[in-house]
C-alpha cells in the first residue's frame, strides 16, 4: 500500500468516527476537529491537527515524502486517536463477547475430552 493510500484511509476512518461519535461537521479533518473541539478529549486535539496537516501536505504538495520516522509517528498518532475516539462501551462489549466465546469453547472441549467415549457410544447407535 502506498504512503498516500495509507494516509488517506487512516484519515477517512478518523473523519468517520468524528462525524458519527462527536457529530462533527465540515469538509476536512481540520474543520471536523474545529466543529467539535469542545467535546473532544483535550489530549487528542493536537494529534488530530498533526494528522490533518500531514494528510494535507501528502495530498497537496508534489514533493512531500513521508520519512520512515514520520510515518511511524503518523501511524502511532492515528492508532491513538482511533482508540480514543472509538466508544469504550462497544470495545468493552466486543472484548467481553470474545472472552465468553473462548470460555464456552474451552468448556465444550473439556466436556468432550472427558466424555468422548460416551458420545461415540451414543452416536454409533
Amino acid at each position: 500500500m502506498s504512503d498516500i493510500e495509507s494516509v488517506v484511509l487512516r484519515t477517512r476512518r478518523l473523519e468517520k468516527l468524528l462525524r458519527q461519535q462527536y457529530r462533527a461537521d465540515g469538509k476536512g479533518l481540520h474543520q471536523l476537529v474545529s466543529s467539535c473541539e469542545e467535546r473532544l478529549p483535550h489530549d487528542i486535539i493536537n494529534k488530530l491537527r498533526y494528522i490533518a496537516t500531514i494528510r494535507n501536505q501528502m495530498i497537496h504538495e508534489d514533493d512531500f515524502e513521508l520519512e520512515l520516522d514520520d510515518k511511524s509517528d503518523f501511524m502511532r498518532a492515528c492508532d491513538e486517536c482511533e482508540q480514543e475516539l472509538t466508544p469504550r462501551s462497544s470495545r468493552f462489549i466486543w472484548r467481553t463477547a470474545m472472552w465468553l466465546m473462548a470460555l464456552i469453547t474451552l468448556l465444550a472441549m473439556g466436556f468432550y475430552y472427558m466424555h468422548w467415549e460416551k458420545v461415540l457410544h451414543i452416536l454409533s447407535k
